[in-house]
């Protein structure tokens, strides 16, 4: 077989179609349209750190049959990645050594696992090897000092590690559906005091006189995303971060995934019955997954947070018989309202670099310290006794 193999700067000179027949799960991240809304409204671009230098293998010298690709980005700065190495980057600097730019395969501002190496299931073996072989002698060309795949499934993670890449640990929170018929059954579930107050965090913000609204990409107005991006860049000022997205990204999301968009949008009733709108999140929802991913608010109402991105998207899920919930990174507090530990996992490849051994050192402490906390954190659900062993979903 003859194949060619092109690195784009933009994800638009790869064809959408042929990209997304690959994509599994409809994984709402993966799809073209997404990742091509990032970089048309300059989400994902140099003014953030993100170079696109997407992978595209192909069956013909004209380029018109896809067969494998990968989403890849020259990274100038870690903003974005949610797998920490700022310390790496620290030691190149210390040895008068240049760490940026590296090779990053991930869904910018996404910390949520899924494909990352895209081609015809049945042809992975054959793939696979071509993709990952592909990345280090472009990063060696190029003189990158590092690659880093971040949350890859668990079948691209085993690929990954047999090509020598270290394998980092991580612990998120995630909510799985016991094919629950009800908000009230899953309840039933956990143990008494985790119940009683989940149905207080609910009742105190019906209290308080707050409406809910749960719309999707058609559904949702221009006012809708007008607000929410409002809520976005206030969570962002408030954090002294970078409000990366914007409002023209969320709306053509919304025009161009509207069955996977899941917006929930809080409003303040007045006594003259009049709404305005407060808070917001937004998630997505693939085959399988909803995914939780931003919040913001203009004013601060109590418990409103809890309702808005956990609570609604429980219901979310049960109602459309989704699997799983994850609703980000990081939060202890998330297993009292019934979510559990669970292992992530990231690839990194070093370029030739003198720290192999001290960054190998560290990745299996890094994992000894994640494998002993998940142990530790005790299950919420009252006939499960023993600790949360966590679950490996990728």
């Amino acid at each position: 077989m003859q194949i060619q193999i092109h690195i784009h700067s933009e994800i638009s000179q790869i064809d959408a179609d042929q990209w997304n027949s690959f994509v599994t799960d409809n994984n709402p991240f993966m799809r073209h349209e997404f990742l091509s809304a990032l970089e048309t409204h300059k989400c994902a671009s140099p003014e953030f750190g993100w170079h696109p230098c997407h992978i595209g293998i192909y069956e013909d010298e004209e380029q018109n049959t896809l067969i494998a690709a990968m989403p890849l980005y020259a990274k100038t700065n870690s903003y974005g990645e949610f797998v920490f190495d700022h310390a790496w980057a620290d030691a190149y600097q210390r040895n008068q050594m240049e760490y940026f730019p590296k090779l990053v395969s991930s869904i910018p501002y996404t910390p949520a696992s899924g494909q990352r190496m895209l081609c015809d299931e049945k042809r992975r073996d054959e793939l696979y090897p071509i993709l990952i072989q592909t990345i280090q002698q472009f990063c060696q060309e190029q003189k990158y000092s590092s690659f880093h795949c971040l949350f890859p499934n668990s079948d691209e993670q085993d690929w990954l590690e047999n090509y020598e890449l270290m394998s980092r640990h991580d612990c998120q929170f995630h909510w799985h559906n016991d094919n629950y018929k009800n908000f009230e059954e899953f309840l039933d579930k956990l143990d008494k005091k985790k119940r009683k107050n989940i149905r207080q965090e609910r009742r105190r913000v019906e209290q308080q006189a707050i409406n809910i609204r749960v719309l999707n990409g058609h559904t949702a107005t221009d006012k809708d995303w007008q607000d929410f991006a409002h809520f976005y860049k206030i969570t962002f000022m408030e954090k002294y971060g970078t409000a990366t997205l914007n409002e023209a990204f969320f709306k053509e999301i919304a025009i161009k995934l509207p069955d996977q968009i899941v917006l929930v949008l809080a409003d303040k009733v007045s006594e003259d019955k009049s709404l305005e709108c407060i808070a917001g999140s937004l998630m997505f929802a693939s085959d399988t997954t909803l995914y939780g991913r931003h919040w913001g608010c203009s004013e601060q109402v109590d418990k409103l947070h809890f309702e808005v991105c956990y609570y609604q998207g429980i219901e979310y899920c049960i109602q459309n018989k989704l699997q799983h919930f994850e609703p980000g990174a990081q939060g202890q507090h998330k297993i009292a309202r019934g979510f559990i530990p669970t292992l992530t996992r990231s690839s990194h490849w070093l370029n030739n670099s003198p720290f192999q051994e001290s960054v190998e050192n560290f990745i299996n402490y890094e994992k000894a310290n994640i494998k002993e906390y998940m142990k530790s954190l005790k299950s919420p659900y009252k006939n499960e006794t023993d600790k949360c062993q966590g679950a490996d979903k990728t």
